[in-house]
């Protein structure tokens, strides 16, 4: 007999608690990744090498058993690398087209600043509209299609930086950061004889994520709420020293991924709080800077919180 289909929110619970049993100490972070990914959108992880970066994405992987690709995105990486690429089959002298890592439900672009900009933009169809074109014709990604990339902050030898168009396509920007010394401990401890990841079971399956992305997107956001999404994005583009301000799509974003939220949190419609615990991650990563801004100790953060401070919050 079938068992029952599992509520979205204990969804959400089981690949929270699962995940954490291998991310130690990251609940926050671990919780925006997962409403971006039950909003459909994708994530940009920005952090210094050796914080866990690749394993939060296969953590993910393993707790749906999904079908997980890694590309380590290099300078001589091409677009059919990513893509795929037709070749003739000399028996039949037809060209038969062999799937690159793209076709797949959670794809971890790593490093992807170390790519050329033709190869970053491979990714920008796929991540927009969730299908690729290839040799003149248009192949659909399946319908859980999840991208984490990650790039490192601090290291700028041989990498390109991702030019706007492609920073926009990503929900969030999120940092694991390092662990405070207890959970540092905590983690020597656990890996002192196997990594955490070799324990993991599959918790949900692709079916669960699928329902889970259609509770997200049910959950009630008011009026004054959309009013406040769009006063809080549409002031990133009139503050002073901001060169580029975010776009409608960020608008989007945020208010999909606070829907997620509020589904976390068991409420029936999104709230100021989930507005605000998200607008960081979403909007900062979207802004550009003026040299002049960025020389007098501005940043793209300072810039969104200000917002936050300064546009009235719906009663």
């Amino acid at each position: 007999m079938t068992a029952p289909p599992a509520a979205p929110r204990e969804v959400y619970q089981r690949l929270h608690r699962t995940i954490g049993e291998v991310i130690q100490g990251q609940d926050h972070t671990v919780r925006r990744l997962l409403a971006a990914f039950a909003s459909g959108g994708h994530v940009l992880l920005d952090d210094f090498p050796g914080t866990g970066k690749t394993t939060l994405a296969k953590a993910l992987a393993r707790a749906l058993a999904a079908r997980f690709t890694r590309v380590q995105f290099t300078p001589d990486l091409l677009p059919s690398d990513i893509l795929g690429v037709a070749i003739l089959n000399q028996k039949t002298s037809d060209f038969e087209f062999h799937e690159g890592p793209v076709f797949t439900n959670i794809l971890l672009a790593d490093e992807i600043n170390r790519a050329s900009p033709r190869t970053q933009s491979a990714l920008l169809e796929a991540m927009a509209e969730g299908q690729v074109s290839v040799e003149g014709e248009r192949r659909v990604l399946p319908d859980l299609f999840f991208v984490i990339a990650t790039q490192n902050p601090v290291e700028f030898r041989g990498t390109y930086p991702l030019p706007e168009a492609q920073m926009d396509r990503f929900a969030m920007q999120l940092a694991l950061g390092y662990l405070n010394p207890e959970a540092e401990a905590e983690l020597l401890a656990a890996q002192m004889r196997v990594h955490p990841l070799e324990r993991i079971t599959a918790c949900a399956n692709l079916n669960d994520v699928l329902r889970l992305r259609q509770a997200a997107q049910a959950v009630r956001v008011s009026e004054e709420l959309r009013r406040y999404i769009v006063d809080l994005v549409g002031a990133t583009r009139k503050t002073v020293g901001v060169r580029l301000g975010a776009s409608p799509r960020a608008s989007l974003a945020l208010m999909k991924a606070s829907q997620a939220l509020a589904l976390f949190q068991g409420l029936e419609c999104v709230t100021p709080d989930q507005v605000q615990e998200l607008a960081v991650p979403v909007l900062a990563h979207r802004l550009v800077l003026d040299p002049q801004a960025q020389y007098s100790g501005q940043s793209n953060r300072s810039v969104v919180e200000t917002i936050l401070r300064q546009v009235p919050v719906p009663a």
